[in-house]
């Protein structure tokens, strides 16, 4: 099952999320036409139950799903919505129409609330907002917008009026645990990536005669690439493994320090190999290469989680095997 949704996620993102279609989206063009394909196919609904209409899927048969989200560099928010709508259906909550992001905000005396950083907020519907209280589920045209860092985020604020007529959420899921495990499978999808077209141009480019895959300098590159890419998804996969649609906290700590650590490794070679021309708008690498740097921090950085493994290793009684095997399953 989780096999053939994957397969059709990735022939549908292959043929409409092309790398002209994300330009664009980035550009400012509109992302409903995107959006309406992977609504109509029903693929934000992975992780809803059946009895929801959705895929009953679980958040390990969901990883490929996420990743591929990376490896196309989807210009909506279709993995914040996966896993957004997983917790509405959860809650017992109408699940809305339309694109969720995800955000922890912070509630003013006023009634307000402000969310400093919304990934992909330019080109959502609707945003799921963490204010460490409960989970606020807001329309995100109600919002201000505030420049962020990367094109498609911004900071959103919402008067009290809208956060007071909002749907609520008692028992919402820690935000930042969310966005480190999708950031995690974007991550690894999105350094795969990279790898593969880093590899083709190296065998594509020539130089003193034969391809520069051919230096073994070049070679040497591409084998740390190669390692860091595959090891961050085998982190990856940990992170997301869940029979629920909820993450484990362990398991996301050492899935989002290990793929976030592997980013500045993987973007650097990448763009080393490929010299000047990756840097540029009109090639597709920056594309990829820019989302590794703002995923590397959105949900927390590798320095974040590795101080959350490390307080867990504290405060974990036994030998330090016993919790690796607990984050990984291995008996």
């Amino acid at each position: 099952m989780d096999d053939l949704f994957s397969d059709a996620v990735r022939q549908l993102l292959g043929n409409q999320c092309t790398p002209a279609v994300v330009r664009q989206i980035e550009a400012g063009a509109s992302p409903a036409a995107l959006w309406r394909h992977i609504e109509e196919a029903g693929f934000a609904d992975a992780l809803v139950p059946e009895d929801r209409g959705g895929a009953g899927l679980s958040l390990t048969e969901v990883y490929p799903v996420l990743e591929l989200c990376g490896s196309h560099a989807v210009a909506v928010p279709l993995a914040e919505t996966v896993l957004a709508r997983a917790a509405l259906a959860s809650a017992g909550i109408a699940i809305p129409k339309g694109s969720i992001a995800i955000a922890q905000g912070r509630a003013s005396e006023d009634g307000s609330l402000v969310c400093a950083c919304v990934q992909g907020a330019r080109v959502t519907d609707w945003v799921l907002v963490d204010t460490g209280a409960q989970g606020v589920l807001l329309p995100a045209a109600q919002a201000v917008q505030t420049r962020s860092g990367f094109v498609l985020d911004a900071g959103l604020s919402w008067t009290a009026g809208a956060v007071a007529a909002a749907t609520t959420l008692p028992d919402a899921p820690e935000a930042q645990l969310l966005l480190a495990c999708l950031n995690a499978a974007q991550l690894a999808g999105a350094m795969q990536a990279v790898f593969n077209r880093t590899l083709q141009y190296a065998n594509d480019r020539n130089q003193f005669g034969r391809p520069i895959g051919k230096f073994q300098a070049i070679q040497h590159q591409l084998s740390v690439m190669a390692e860091q890419a595959f090891a961050s998804r085998m982190a990856a996969q940990i992170g997301c493994r869940s029979a629920t649609g909820r993450p484990d906290r362990l398991r996301v700590a050492v899935a989002k320090a290990r793929t976030s650590e592997a980013v500045v490794e993987v973007a650097a070679l990448s763009h080393s190999i490929h010299g000047a021309i990756g840097f540029t708008a009109e090639f597709d690498l920056q594309l990829f290469t820019r989302r590794l740097h703002a995923w590397r921090l959105a949900g927390g950085s590798e320095s974040y989680w590795h101080s959350v493994v490390g307080a867990m290793l504290v405060d974990h009684p036994g030998l330090a095997l016993d919790l690796i095997r607990t984050a990984t399953d291995v008996a």
